[in-house]
């Protein structure tokens, strides 16, 4: 089985590695990179640090996708700002019965299929605002993925797990395919606790309503999410982000049938811990706010729901990130 892998960060190493590790199909696995990360991976393999041991996986690595021509099964696990440019490159990946597996943070540039919404065709300003991504990537071809894990990187092609295990796997356009269980038994069968989903899209909400906070908030303070919880103004702020998203949420389709509360003790038992945009932060890579929050706020005028609290927090992320670099600055008319 050919897999390749598109983004070798901590997530990407963590399936990579893994999967190379599994006994139950024998895995021809590629790697797409550049640069430096490109030469380490092939000096060293695709390796992983976790439960005290290192695992390494030999890999084809190349930063043409010609190299390594069409695959069974395509893994993207990019940062969602490095899609746009990415996605041009990806065509000589993709045959006629290729499965690219999106394995990203925030809502996906296919969020809308699938959905009741007399919109939903209609793509995310927010997340691919030319159609770059969904000229070059079928939609068809596409089945999402929600990581439920935290993975840092120790350095170039090189990750470490910290903890969580979980992965989600559904059709955008929802129910059950004989695809989405092919693709989870592999995953089962690599260790991972993976499950399919029939609403891939409330999965990738709810994860979204804790990450939507915790990441550009802690991206800004440098704060670990233990701080964050503990600081009660903080931790009232973050809830009113969360309760504009669960109104539209449940106007998408996608109800929560929880509290914000409830959440927060959920991430709490996790303890302190970088989010993965404080960390990208930190290394000075571009930060995924428009998956995690530009896309909320365009959602929330496409569904009529006003959202103070997610404009506050989008605005001072924004800003943040801008005077780091690592966000392009507005254009003005």
């Amino acid at each position: 089985m050919k897999v390749a892998l598109v983004g070798a960060g901590a997530i990407g190493c963590w399936l990579g590695a893994r999967l190379a590790q599994q006994n139950h199909t024998p895995i021809q696995l590629s790697v797409l990179a550049r640069g430096e990360s490109l030469q380490a991976i092939r000096a060293h393999g695709v390796q992983l640090h976790i439960a005290g041991q290192t695992l390494q996986a030999s890999v084809q690595a190349s930063d043409q996708a010609a190299d390594l021509g069409a695959q069974d099964l395509v893994l993207v696990a990019l940062k969602a700002p490095a899609l746009g440019e990415v996605a041009r490159q990806l065509t000589p990946l993709i045959g006629p019965h290729t499965v690219v597996l999106t394995a990203m943070n925030g809502v996906p540039w296919w969020f809308m299929q699938g959905l009741s919404m007399p919109t939903q065709a209609t793509r995310l300003q927010s997340v691919d605002p030319d159609a770059v991504i969904e000229r070059a990537i079928p939609v068809e071809q596409v089945l999402g993925c929600v990581v439920h894990a935290s993975c840092a990187l120790l350095g170039r092609g090189h990750a470490k797990h910290h903890f969580g295990n979980g992965l989600i796997v559904g059709e955008p356009r929802g129910g059950h395919s004989e695809r989405v269980q092919q693709v989870v038994d592999l995953l089962c069968a690599a260790g991972f606790e993976a499950s399919a989903s029939a609403q891939i899209q409330k999965d990738i909400w709810y994860k979204l309503w804790g990450n939507m906070t915790v990441n550009p908030i802690s991206a800004v303070t440098g704060a670990t999410t233990d701080l964050l919880l503990a600081d009660p103004l903080v931790r009232g702020f973050m809830s009113r982000v969360m309760l504009e998203a669960q109104t539209i949420g449940a106007r998408l389709g996608l109800p929560i049938d929880q509290q914000p509360e409830d959440r927060h003790a959920v991430t709490a038992k996790l303890g302190a811990f970088k989010s993965s945009m404080l960390q990208d932060i930190e290394a000075k890579r571009a930060v995924e706010l428009d998956a995690l929050v530009s896309a909320v706020r365009e959602l929330g005028e496409r569904t009529g729901v006003d959202t103070p609290f997610t404009d506050a927090l989008l605005g001072i992320s924004r800003l943040h990130a801008q005077v780091q670099g690592l966000y392009p600055p507005l254009s003005h008319p």
